[in-house]
């Protein structure tokens, strides 16, 4: 059996892409210095692919960005705003990604989604009536013979037509249909010039298979790739698709005339049984996704074997694959010193997995493997765990009753209650939580955590940046401050760290969009809290103000989904251990006077599944309990907020509404505040604020432009009920951009109460 990959990480072992993008956006770094960084970043990748053994090593997995977008740019998918800005090619691309704000140019981004059930974030292209669809880009060739100069045969690796379809935004009338055609063809022109090239596969990556496929889906589908597949050539063609199974197109899949087929053997739950119900064709090669790509958990070797060799015994030819690209998982536990071999024994990062991969090839070439040394060593990490066991936490867990999932009275009279306590103008505003966290601020946390300054230091530090963070808001006039979360590192790794069950690595990142990367926690055992996570830093910013001072709290479902969660139990079981730990917070919070108390689930839909007949049955009924566990037992007079960002939330509005809150914020300024149709058909009953501007771009938003944001919110939603506010936390943000849009925000909100009086 030979090997292969999807995809691998590509910010860089130690963020190396991501410093030189943001130096670069700074104008601190040529794009032919950037340009260089990128090239060094995929020969040390390619390198580090073939020295591990990988037979099918992907090329055109890296991006500055994201691949989707990269797609779309290849084939002339660009917005004529964009265009219209007359920037080089890498700064259009840049624009697209992050929106544009300079001279005589202000565009904003194009929307940003979650990649399917990840926490990784694409760019949702948008096409033109008149996109005139050609292959115009060379990105994709030139890395290919990039890697084939130093001596390295890939795979390139293109997001397929179909899922670009399906995830593009169409602006005019025009739909997917009337673009299938030019599509086809343009990909065919990517066939006819890898053929004059030494490229032996081509990679069509195509998740958006494993969804409910609809019998217009399958027909587009077939239209598709009767096209592609009959202009092949030399060049022969995987399809490959992961995050699920494919069991409302296999027989298409199998018919078609692919060299191979890519199945997802992890998260694809009827995947056997589709081949085992099913002839799997002799000429076609299967990429069995065995590996894990999401999780950090070693393989287990017995359960991948029994597969592979039923495979075999079926006569199906296989390429023992990952299930999806290591772009989810971080680089290598090489950078991981503090971690005892204890716990780093039971991990696999990208590189890890790579030897993983190594090691299934030899072990299923041989008659007998029981006492392989490399088997042996694998069977004993699953024999024994330490430290992951509380019997206290087990207890609390089995006495949960319904009534802990029931919050008293209901939303209409706590809402009664609330107008009359707050007493908050129409159109109230506030923000999602965190302030920008400069340089200093930065400075200051290293500082402690190296022992380079004291604790009382520390927190003086930070009491200090309070109180100029309230002083500030009061300065904009806002009605409902935050604190600004000054002594966080990230909103899931800061509670993690003060929970129990929890592990940290040191420099285990991921990408989570452009070039944000993030630093997931390990669920290592039962989560419980101790002490206090939040309560001094609410409470001393509380003192400072007579304004509603909100506490601060990352959501159960939210905490565990932007972990790396245990595989020993239930997601399920995990994230009531969680919720019953923030329960504690919540209730402590309330006892210190905090009457105001956000408890954000920014990744509540992250784990949905990708079908929809599995929604309620896998997953929403106990993610939305899990939730009303949290803030069940608090007071009517306590309002409850929780904020979402950057899913596609408008069918499951029903469930969200279930939560319960008092308040919802949500993401909406990148998709054109589309949510709101879904809010007025399912008479959403919570208050709601959908961001007015997006954090996620540097540039400001003017009164005007925020004003007529909310008269359009204002068509859907009752002004008694529309809370103003940005999508999402400012943490990323400058000071100064952050004040002046703030000050553009609140405007906004005043000049609308003039009309509503």
């Amino acid at each position: 059996m030979l090997t292969s990959i999807i995809g691998y990480p590509r910010v860089g072992t130690l963020r190396e892409l991501k410093f030189a993008t943001e130096k670069y956006f700074k104008q601190n770094l040529t794009q032919e210095e950037l340009q260089e960084t990128a090239k060094e970043i995929r020969k040390t990748q390619w390198s580090i692919l073939k020295e591990s053994g990988l037979d099918f090593i992907p090329s055109n997995d890296f991006s500055f960005y994201d691949n989707v977008l990269d797609t779309a740019v290849l084939f002339n998918i660009v917005p004529k705003r964009y265009k219209d800005l007359h920037l080089s090619e890498l700064d259009t691309y840049f624009a697209m990604a992050k929106g544009y704000q300079k001279g005589h140019g202000d565009v904003r981004a194009l929307a940003m989604k979650k990649w399917f059930n990840t926490n990784y974030h694409y760019m949702v292209p948008e096409i033109e009536d008149d996109t005139a669809i050609r292959l115009t880009g060379t990105k994709l060739f030139d890395e290919f013979e990039e890697a084939l100069n130093l001596g390295i045969q890939t795979k390139p690796v293109i997001t397929g037509p179909f899922t670009l379809l399906k995830l593009i935004r169409y602006t005019g009338v025009k739909q997917a249909k009337d673009f299938a055609q030019d599509l086809a063809a343009a990909y065919v022109e990517v066939l006819e010039k890898l053929q004059k090239t030494d490229a032996l596969w081509l990679q069509f990556d195509e998740p958006y298979l494993v969804h409910d496929l609809s019998k217009e889906d399958i027909d587009l589908f077939k239209q598709l790739y009767t096209t592609i597949l009959s202009n092949k050539g030399s060049v022969k063609i995987l399809i490959q698709t992961y995050f699920g199974d494919v069991r409302d197109i296999y027989q298409e899949l199998t018919s078609l005339d692919f060299d191979g087929i890519g199945l997802d053997f992890i998260e694809g739950k009827e995947t056997l049984s589709l081949l085992k119900a099913n002839d799997f064709p002799e000429n076609k090669i299967l990429f069995a996704g065995i590996i894990n790509g999401k999780n950090i958990w070693r393989n287990h070797y017995g359960d991948s074997l029994s597969t592979l060799a039923w495979l075999k015994s079926a006569g199906i030819h296989t390429v023992i694959n990952t299930s999806c690209s290591l772009l989810h998982v971080p680089y290598t536990l090489k950078n991981e010193t503090k971690l005892a071999d204890t716990y780093t024994k039971h991990f696999a990062f990208a590189e890890e997995k790579l030897t993983e991969l190594a090691d299934l090839k030899v072990l299923s070439e041989l008659d007998s493997y029981e006492s392989h040394p490399a088997f042996l060593a694998n069977k004993s990490l699953f024999d024994h765990r330490e430290n992951c066991y509380d019997p206290e936490v087990q207890k609390r867990v089995n006495e949960i009753n319904e009534d802990d999932f029931v919050r008293f009275p209901d939303f209409y009279e706590r809402e009664k209650i609330q107008k009359e306590v707050f007493h908050l103008p129409l159109f109230p505003t506030t923000t999602i939580g965190s302030f920008p966290q400069t340089s200093d601020i930065r400075a200051n946390r290293t500082a402690f955590r190296k022992g380079n300054i004291s604790k009382e230091e520390y927190i003086a530090f930070n009491k200090e940046k309070i109180a100029e963070c309230v002083a500030l808001q009061e300065e904009i006039d806002l009605d409902v401050l935050v604190h600004g979360e000054f002594e966080r590192n990230d909103m899931v790794e800061y509670f993690g760290e003060k929970l129990n069950g929890y592990l940290f690595t040191e420099k285990a990142w991921v990408q989570s969009y452009g070039t944000r990367c993030v630093k997931p926690p390990i669920i290592w055992g039962d989560v419980s809290r101790t002490e206090p996570m939040t309560v001094d830093w609410s409470v001393y910013a509380q003192s400072l103000t007579d304004r509603p001072m909100k506490g601060m709290l990352t959501g159960p479902v939210t905490i565990l989904n932007w972990s790396f969660p245990r595989e020993d139990i239930s997601i399920k079981e995990s994230t009531y251990q969680i919720a019953l730990a923030i329960r504690d917070e919540v209730l402590d919070l309330e006892a210190n006077g905090i009457r105001v108390i956000q408890i954000d689930e920014a990744a509540l839909r992250e784990k949905l599944p990708l079908r929809k007949s599995d929604w309620y049955s896998e997953y929403l009924d106990w993610a939305i309990p899990a939730f009303r566990l949290v803030h069940s037992k608090v007071k009517a007079e306590t309002q409850i907020h929780t904020h979402m960002c950057y899913s596609e939330f408008t069918d499951i509005i029903p469930a969200i509404d279930d939560m319960d809150a008092d308040v919802i914020t949500f993401e909406a300024s990148r998709s054109d505040l589309l949510i709101l149709d879904s809010l007025k058909e399912n008479h959403f009953k919570t208050e709601v604020g959908p961001g007015v501007y997006d954090i996620h771009s540097p540039r400001v938003p003017s009164t005007e432009e925020i004003k007529e944001a909310l008269v359009k919110m204002l068509q859907k939603i009752e002004p008694e009920k529309l809370w103003v506010n940005p999508d999402c936390g400012l943490k990323t943000r400058g000071n100064e951009e952050t004040k002046k849009s703030l000050v553009n925000l609140v405007a906004a909100a005043k000049e609308l109460r003039k009309n509503y009086k």
